[in-house]
């Protein structure tokens, strides 16, 4: 028997999951490129996303949920900051950038809606 948790039905949750595999899986290209220290920040701040939409679900106001929420958007700016330092160093792409910023602003815009929707319904 599963456990279902309030977390998991939350779209910014499933995109912040697609997004960190996407950061994880360009940390295991680094990894295989010597750049341990560098893949290690962006999985850590990549998790940091999903792990502050999950950790904020469990609060038990909505003012508490959405400090969490901003946590998560803070990450969100770590790992476009990261990225952004990885392609002028050469690192990734241009192309790789540009999908991986896409993809987070997208995400920041879904949670920051979300932050606005909980901190209109009190």
């Amino acid at each position: 028997m599963s456990k279902h948790f309030r977390f998991e039905d939350l779209k910014i949750w499933q995109k912040a999951i697609d997004t960190g595999s996407n950061l994880f899986a360009l940390s295991l290209k680094l990894d295989s490129m010597k750049y341990f220290r560098f893949a290690e920040q962006l999985r850590a701040a990549g998790l940091s996303i999903s792990n502050n939409i999950a950790e904020g679900s469990g609060s038990y106001t909505n003012a508490d949920f959405a400090r969490f929420l901003k946590y998560s958007r803070q990450s969100i700016f770590e790992c476009v900051n990261i990225l952004i330092v990885f392609e002028k160093q050469g690192i990734i792409s241009n192309e790789a950038l540009t999908k991986l910023e896409i993809e987070l602003e997208e995400l920041s815009k879904m949670i920051f809606g979300f932050i606005k929707s909980l901190n209109n319904s009190n």
